[in-house]
């Protein structure tokens, strides 16, 4: 009578055990957003093409005051070796200097579209940040699921052993006589045989052999032996659980790539550890992200860049139109004179000072009509590339808003039916407790609450990343 006791309160401990793993923890949200963001300012500041975007924006910047200045005067000197006689002396030297001037407006329209196609090259730096952030979110988002994976089958491993203890103690106690059986249609006739050893290795898959095990006997109504029914149910308990183990350790070896794919995104070591987050939260996104109009890619720094790209050829038309009008340049001619004895001239020995214009004579055309002609074919294929990246876009955000509406869905969805899934499993394990239902019902409903779970976290998973990209898509800030 006091051994049953103790075997009542066996069973009840790993009742409560295998309910507790099912139960819903109530954990504190992990503080998600602090930790991404952190990793976004990283990648910010580290990520090499980010780097390499900053860096040609600035180079662009660099050609404006090149384009904004004049031309670089000319200095012309010569010098004789014997001196020249002219009529008021001796020319010993000539010096010239000249300022070529375009035409009026050249070098402002020059400067103003080197301005649009840095702007253009900011856009480009802004598109690598949100395509940064985008990587890095998916990259975190795709750790997180690994993660969950993992931490969701450890809690079924755990449970398929609370399982597999459960149908040592019922099978001890000589619960699964009559037709109640562990496998629903199993065989149960025969004499008695050996069970299970209490000392069985279930982390490993293996069990000690049936002739080494110490002999528990299990009566049933037709006198059946019920041993080999539970031996064969604890090494299909242990079959499953050695497929969890190597899943397990599958998910790991994944983990390590993800936090290399992860850290590659940051510029850092590969081996740098990732910190993890328990609940990865799922916010709907607000209305303006799912509100559709012609305006909505207006912030799309893709767009940006084109229609800068667009401004600065319009520019570089009239400027070419005006570098076809003649340059004219400025400057004087110095030249140095010697007395002469033999001179009489008032002059003799005075330097010669002489103001000279020149102007240029653009009259071959076809150059500047071939560049004007160039410069309005560039023009027609950025608004063709302008209306093909709008057309882009718009399909890409449809894509991520269908998948934004599935994932939610099936968010719900697979929330619910892991509800049930748990609850279901609760009652089958009490009945199998009580022989009322078969091993396999206990393990089928154990199998469908992971699928449940893994679907979960793979719909939150794809939840969040159709959010982060609408997010990238449209930019509201």
């Amino acid at each position: 009578m006091k051994t049953k006791n103790q075997n009542k309160k066996r069973i009840k401990v790993f009742l409560a055990i295998s309910i507790y793993f099912n139960l819903f923890t109530c954990i504190s949200v992990y503080s998600q957003s602090d930790s991404l963001m952190n990793y976004l300012e990283i990648a910010t500041k580290n990520n090499p093409t980010v780097l390499q975007r900053y860096n040609e924006y600035q180079a662009a910047l660099q050609k404006v005051p090149q384009v904004a200045s004049l031309p670089d005067p000319q200095l012309e000197m010569g010098v004789f070796l014997s001196p020249m006689e002219v009529l008021s002396g001796n020319q010993v030297a000539d010096i010239k200097l000249m300022q070529m001037f375009p035409w009026f407006g050249v070098i402002k329209n020059a400067k103003d579209e080197m301005s649009l196609m840095a702007k253009a090259k900011y856009e480009t730096l802004r598109e690598a940040k949100l395509q940064v952030y985008y990587d890095v979110q998916r990259a975190w988002f795709d750790l997180y699921k690994v993660r969950q994976n993992i931490r969701i089958l450890e809690k079924n491993l755990e449970l398929l052993k609370t399982i597999e203890l459960l149908t040592l103690v019922k099978y001890r106690t000589g619960s699964s006589g009559g037709s109640g059986g562990v496998f629903a249609g199993s065989n149960m006739s025969g004499g008695n045989a050996p069970v299970a050893s209490s000392g069985m290795n279930t982390m490993g898959g293996s069990v000690t052999s049936p002739t080494t095990q110490p002999t528990v006997y299990a009566a049933s109504s037709m006198g059946s032996p019920s041993g080999s029914t539970g031996l064969g149910a604890v090494y299909q308990i242990q079959i499953e659980a050695s497929s969890l183990e190597d899943n397990i350790a599958s998910l790991k070896n994944e983990e390590q790539a993800a936090m290399v794919r992860f850290n590659s995104l940051l510029n850092r070591s590969p081996r740098t550890q990732v910190a993890a987050v328990d609940v990865l939260v799922t916010e709907p996104l607000d209305i303006a992200y799912l509100s559709v109009n012609d305006s909505m890619f207006t912030r799309n720094p893709m767009l940006g860049m084109l229609a800068y790209e667009q401004q600065s050829l319009s520019v570089r038309a009239r400027m070419q139109k005006q570098m076809g009008l003649p340059m004219v340049g400025a400057g004087l001619n110095y030249t140095l004179i010697n007395k002469s004895e033999m001179s009489t001239s008032p002059m003799n020995g005075h330097d010669m000072i002489m103001p000279m214009l020149t102007v240029t004579l653009p009259i071959y055309r076809k150059k500047y009509k071939a560049m004007q002609a160039e410069t309005i074919f560039l023009k027609t294929a950025s608004e063709q590339n302008y209306q093909a990246t709008v057309n882009a876009l718009q399909s890409e955000y449809y894509q991520a808003l269908q998948q934004y509406n599935d994932a939610g869905r099936r968010l719900n969805l697979y929330d619910s039916q892991s509800q049930l899934a748990k609850k279901s499993l609760d009652i089958s394990i009490k009945t199998f407790s009580s022989s009322a239902s078969s091993l396999s019902d206990v393990l089928r409903i154990r199998q469908q609450l992971l699928e449940y779970e893994l679907k979960q976290v793979e719909a939150q998973v794809e939840f969040n990343k159709a959010e982060a990209l609408i997010k990238k898509l449209i930019i509201y800030n």
